[in-house]
């Protein structure tokens, strides 16, 4: 299914005039320098190809991405490419000698070999001079060769290299290439029944590897390998173990390739260690770029992305607002680093696209040399659409201050999972969190519960943080803040959902319910207005509140603390300017709880109860001053 789709979008890659993707039998690569011969074969110039890149201020050179004859698979093997390949295959030059003496003259010989070989079918002065230069080149005597020996320090940098003929490239001879596809289609391999098209082609070994996901090699992973002893079936061997042609093996590669390349205008979407990809089954843009957007709604750098040179290339931001220029000022606002207005872009997607075209959507995550499948989902785009907003209302809740986003990005809420005295919380976020990433992203679009782990690590968290005070005083609010009050309506909201009866939903709402009675949310609130007294009667200058001292056993195990602070509570409301005020709420909440009125444990989700009660008592007591949001001590009445 994933390569069907796959080999699907390829098509229509094919068919965008926009978008420069290489036919089958070639692959899109980086080249850094061009050998310029002369018609009979004597190396005149090394051309550099490199192309100016915006990296932030400052402009950078890499080399150009150009499409080459597609480039074999290989780790230590020795195995050359046709007519662009390193300086080591190309020139025999490389620092690997120390170990292998032969290392260079061996990948030489190769690549010679090779190209000899399928350029003798062709008889233009291109391909003879290709061929005159290979059989006089001598790598032993390349460092005699002021040519060379000017390049070198570049060469030895690992880039590709191609070959023109005096200013000709050799690649765009029609015979050239009309040589290599006849070669490339010739090559010995198995004759079978392809799994995706149905059709007897010849299959592929060895399928290509796929460069850009995060944490995977450098050189690419496989998504498709059988490699070991145990993999195989039925006597069947690497490819012939699920038989996938050459044809669709290379389209796929490549369409997977551009999603994950920064040619692609709509990025790449990072959860923990999970690389996200996504396209529609249609040639209009609009739909991964209205996606992009659900899932980071606040558009704030280092918000679920990854920055870099070519993300920021104004290459690439004129390409990604012409296509998102028709859906409006709204759709614009995405590539302008500000907050949309998710709900206006819905309406403007129901009303400008089409909700049943297929969408796509493909978790990956690195797993050795190979690729590990985290989730792969397709769903007409509406039916994604209509989930994201889900998840969105689902976490609505009362704002601690006016300023606060109203959508809750995915990256935000796992960024809360860390401690806030860790420095690169990024770094931890990937690592901690790598598989607990696609488990949430999976659940939000397919409309299921959020991981348990999830759940447990906020409140983990709400254990062990403790607040902090700003500069000017106001204490700033870690250990229960608005992201996670979220996060945990929004978790026993969804994990009740299916089960038709929520025993909780008194107590998921957006702001306080005065008349729910369950005795985790009563405590909650209780534990809020015991807060409050003791600041109003010692002042902001305590340096531990009750919160920070006593909040985590009082959640997990309330008879074991609050007896002892509302003993306290009779010398704080004594002293307190609203002290009679105070008293009177402590008693009214006490009225609500049973005979018993202080259970020894709380189960996960009745702690999670604790803190929304908590959380909507404290937000009672507060209003928004300005708009810096300064909370203003109100007496209740």
């Amino acid at each position: 299914m994933i390569l069907q789709s796959l080999y699907n979008y390829y098509q229509i890659l094919r068919e965008d005039p926009d978008v420069e993707i290489a036919e089958p039998g070639y692959s899109n690569a980086p080249v850094s320098y061009a050998l310029n011969l002369s018609e009979n074969g004597d190396l005149l110039d090394i051309v550099p190809l490199f192309v100016p890149v915006q990296s932030g201020k400052k402009t950078v050179e890499r080399p150009r991405r150009m499409n080459v004859p597609e480039q074999v698979k290989r780790s230590v093997n020795v195995a050359a490419n046709f007519l662009c390949d390193n300086a080591a295959y190309v020139l025999g030059l490389t620092g690997k000698e120390a170990k292998d003496p032969e290392y260079s003259q061996k990948r030489f010989e190769a690549f010679r070999k090779l190209n000899v070989e399928i350029l003798s079918g062709v008889n233009t002065p291109l391909a003879r001079a290709v061929i005159s230069f290979l059989q006089k080149y001598d790598p032993s005597t390349a460092l005699q060769n002021p040519v060379i020996s000017r390049h070198l320090e570049g060469l030895m940098e690992g880039g590709n290299l191609i070959f023109q003929v005096e200013g000709k490239n050799v690649l765009d001879d029609p015979q050239v290439r009309s040589v290599w596809e006849e070669y490339k289609t010739g090559q010995k391999a198995a004759v079978m029944q392809c799994l995706v098209t149905g059709e007897i082609e010849p299959v592929e070994r060895l399928h290509p590897d796929i460069k850009g996901v995060r944490d995977a090699q450098s050189k690419g992973a496989s998504l498709v390998s059988f490699n070991l002893d145990a993999f195989t079936s039925y006597g069947r061997e690497q490819g012939s173990n699920a038989p996938v042609s050459k044809r669709v093996a290379s389209g796929y590669g490549v369409a997977l390739n551009y999603l994950l390349s920064n040619q692609n205008p709509n990025r790449k979407i990072y959860f923990g260690d999970t690389t996200v990809v996504y396209w529609a089954d249609a040639p209009e843009k609009r739909y991964a770029s209205a996606f992009y957007s659900f899932l980071n709604p606040e558009f704030q750098q280092g918000q679920g992305e990854e920055e870099t040179e070519e993300t920021k290339s104004e290459e690439k931001r004129k390409r990604a607002k012409q296509a998102e220029r028709t859906l409006g000022e709204v759709a614009e606002s995405v590539w302008q680093v500000k907050a949309i207005d998710l709900a206006e872009l819905h309406k403007q997607i129901e009303k400008e696209l089409d909700k049943n075209t297929r969408f796509n959507i493909l978790g990956l995550a690195p797993s050795a040399a190979r690729l590990s499948v985290r989730f792969f989902l397709t769903q007409p785009f509406g039916v994604f659409a209509e989930r994201i907003m889900q998840h969105y209302e689902d976490l609505q809740i009362e704002k601690e201050y006016v300023n606060q986003p109203t959508y809750i990005s995915p990256y935000r809420i796992l960024a809360e999972c860390v401690s806030p005295k860790v420095t690169s919380r990024d770094e931890e976020v990937k690592k901690s969190w790598s598989l607990l990433g696609g488990a949430f992203i999976r659940s939000i679009l397919t409309g299921t519960p959020y991981p348990e782990g999830l759940y447990a690590a906020i409140l983990n968290r709400i254990r062990h943080d403790t607040d902090e005070s700003s500069e000017g005083g106001r204490q700033r609010s870690i250990k229960i803040n608005y992201i996670r009050a979220a996060y945990l309506k929004a978790h026993l909201i969804r994990k009740y959902r299916r089960q038709g009866n929520n025993p909780y939903q008194e107590a998921l709402h957006m702001s306080l319910n005065e008349s729910y009675t369950h005795p985790a949310y009563v405590l909650g609130r209780l534990f809020a207005v015991l807060e409050k007294v003791q600041r109003e009667s010692i002042g902001t200058t305590i340096n531990a509140t009750i919160k920070d001292r006593y909040f985590t056993s009082a959640c997990a195990s309330p008879a074991s603390v609050f007896p002892t602070l509302l003993r306290l509570a009779h010398h704080w409301t004594a002293k307190a300017e609203y002290g009679s005020v105070s008293d009177r709420k402590i008693q009214d909440l006490l009225g609500m709880l049973e005979a018993k009125p202080f259970p020894s444990r709380f189960s996960l989700d009745e702690q999670g109860i604790f803190v929304l009660g908590y959380y909507h008592q404290r937000a009672a007591f507060y209003t928004k001053k300005d708009n810096h949001a300064e909370e203003t001590s109100q007496p209740d009445d």
